[in-house]
């Protein structure tokens, strides 16, 4: 991949030490590293500028090593994982230190909490901060989901095509998929290609990206690496989910529009 070919930024990747906490809920225990050092050495060896860190959930509210990595480096933007309760004035400060949103990870938990009481003002502040929250959640759960961001204001962002479970039944006539070409229509959502090696029906994520594509076109895409490809860090690399954005976005000039996306998204 040359720079000439490569994304300008990666809308999705992971920092982390093994030496952080996890949380008693964790999915994933790391088998190495994935240091901020080694991540922009990763980027740069590819000819990509920008990054968007998201926040783990392995990790939880735990987002320190996140923001010292924003203070030393003004070419990235994260997400992170914060209570409902969370106080105006840390959001304001995490805002000048560079996180643009926070991220519900809903895709692991069976029973999620209704948005409502400090749900409500927090996705409110959210919204007046001018953040996005960041989602993935279970694909039946996808409509109520997007439903209550919506009723915020806030922006959204859907993460891995709107396969927030890794696994779509009816593909591109799940309804859960359905309710995210809905919201893309309507005007205030975003979504991620990315995850192509994490779904198990082969073919499937090209047709998702292709209806993403038809419904919201690069305006409302943003792509994303995933990097260190938590789970697959044997088996996935760099080079290789670049390859998979080319073949679901074959064509440059839609590639360099979904640029055009993420920088106004997130360096605006």
């Amino acid at each position: 991949m040359t720079a000439q070919n490569a994304p300008l930024i990666d809308s999705h990747v992971h920092i982390w030490s093994r030496g952080m906490p996890l949380t008693d809920t964790a999915w994933h225990a790391p088998p190495t590293d994935a240091l901020l050092e080694t991540c922009l050495s990763t980027l740069d060896a590819q000819g990509v500028v920008f990054a968007v860190i998201a926040a783990a959930s392995i990790h939880g509210e735990y987002f320190d090593y996140a923001r010292a990595a924003l203070k030393a480096h003004k070419r990235l933007r994260a997400t992170a994982i914060v209570s409902p309760t969370t106080d105006i004035y840390q959001m304001e400060q995490m805002k000048a230190d560079g996180f643009v949103g926070i991220r519900l990870m809903r895709a692991f938990v069976d029973n999620a909490t209704e948005f409502d009481g400090d749900w409500r003002m927090h996705l409110a502040r959210v919204a007046d901060l001018g953040w996005h929250v960041h989602l993935i959640d279970k694909h039946e759960r996808m409509a109520d989901s997007i439903a209550g961001v919506e009723a915020s204001g806030a922006r959204l962002v859907i993460d891995h095509m709107g396969v927030g479970d890794l696994e779509c039944p009816g593909g591109v006539n799940n309804p859960g998929f359905k309710a995210v070409l809905a919201a893309i229509d309507r005007g205030n959502t975003w979504v991620k290609i990315s995850g192509r090696f994490r779904n198990r029906r082969p073919g499937e994520a090209e047709l998702l990206a292709e209806q993403l594509l038809r419904v919201g076109g690069p305006e409302r895409v943003l792509w994303a690496s995933d990097w260190p490809f938590a789970a697959f860090e044997e088996t996935v690399t760099y080079e290789s989910v670049l390859a998979d954005y080319h073949i679901l976005v074959p064509d440059p000039d839609v590639r360099r529009k979904i640029d055009e996306t993420a920088l106004r998204f997130y360096f605006s």
